[in-house]
């Protein structure tokens, strides 16, 4: 029998330590990542514990009569020590679902960490889904990785664009500058897509501020102008790519390729992967061919994190 109890602020450090110790979390399970958009969610993260130990965390919030795996994370299933076994986690889906229900919620959306961020296997969740959840798989976001000890060589297109790069005197460093390279990436967003960053400047550099060892902003510069850049995530083994973008100029000088370049080849060599995320939209029914073309010519190849849904 597992004792549920559903986050409350008091618990915040307990939860904390769990999640520094899990091996499969990262900083964005952390309450103060967590938190940053608490207006826009109605937290209904739960904990579960087993003979007084808190054994499991699952980040969730609510919307109507139904339970998220959190919608204010890319990813957030099931967080588990080593200590978690699969008959212990069969038995904890069981007893959730049964608790949830109490609660009058009606369905289940799911979506589990994915194994790149796993230090050790952390699977248990998804054996448990199908035991007794009788979930349907309603998303299928595809994302690229790079494997840093088994590189695959750039593509003869980035190349060039380095060597335009070179030719052209575009120069990078890690920067501050978050305000410039929101300037980039929101236009480029507006103007493509009609949309607007995750995340809002002050909320970035708020977040930055919190976690300065995991978020990191690279620019690219021609005679001291941003001209392109990227935000990076950085757990314990996965270098994630939160937000690419670059100008017009920056496009046509290369200012990406040397970049990367840099980063997946020289930067961050000793962690295990290097992740440029997905290039999806609609629960990935819509594949954006340009841009995942783009993550692929870096070395960049598929890995894919489904979206589970039931019924309670």
């Amino acid at each position: 029998m597992f004792e549920i109890v559903r986050y409350s602020t008091e618990r915040k450090n307990e939860w904390n330590q769990y999640v520094q110790n899990a091996k499969n979390a990262t900083f964005l399970f952390l309450r103060d990542y967590m938190e940053y958009h608490a207006d826009r969610f109605e937290d209904y993260s739960l904990m579960f514990y087993r003979k007084g130990k808190l054994y499991a965390l699952l980040p969730g919030n609510a919307h109507g009569e139904v339970f998220y795996s959190h919608q204010g994370l890319t990813y957030g299933g099931l967080i588990m020590n080593s200590k978690v076994t699969v008959s212990d986690t069969v038995e904890l889906f069981q007893e959730m679902n049964n608790y949830l229900k109490e609660q009058l919620f009606k369905k289940v959306v799911y979506k589990a960490v994915p194994w790149i961020y796993h230090v050790q296997p952390s699977q248990e969740d998804l054996y448990a889904i199908f035991r007794c959840c009788d979930a349907r798989i309603i998303g299928c976001n595809i994302g690229s990785t790079v494997v840093e000890n088994n590189r695959i060589k750039f593509i003869e297109s980035r190349k060039s664009g380095i060597r335009k790069a070179i030719a052209n005197g575009i120069t990078y460093r890690e920067s501050d500058d978050y305000a410039s390279f929101w300037d980039i990436l929101d236009t480029n967003l507006k103007n493509k897509y009609g949309a607007k960053p995750v995340h809002t400047l002050e909320e970035i550099e708020l977040l930055k501020t919190r976690f300065p060892n995991n978020i990191k902003l690279y620019l690219s510069y021609k005679d001291e102008k941003p001209l392109g850049g990227t935000v990076l995530y950085l757990s314990k083994q996965v270098v994630h790519t939160q937000y690419i973008s670059a100008s017009l100029e920056g496009k046509e000088e290369g200012a990406l390729d040397i970049l990367f370049d840099y980063l997946v080849n020289q930067e961050y060599v000793n962690y295990q992967y290097f992740d440029f995320g997905p290039s999806t939209e609609d629960m990935g029914r819509g594949l954006n061919e340009s841009l995942i073309f783009q993550k692929e010519g870096f070395g960049g190849r598929g890995m894919v994190n489904e979206i589970y849904e039931w019924e309670l």
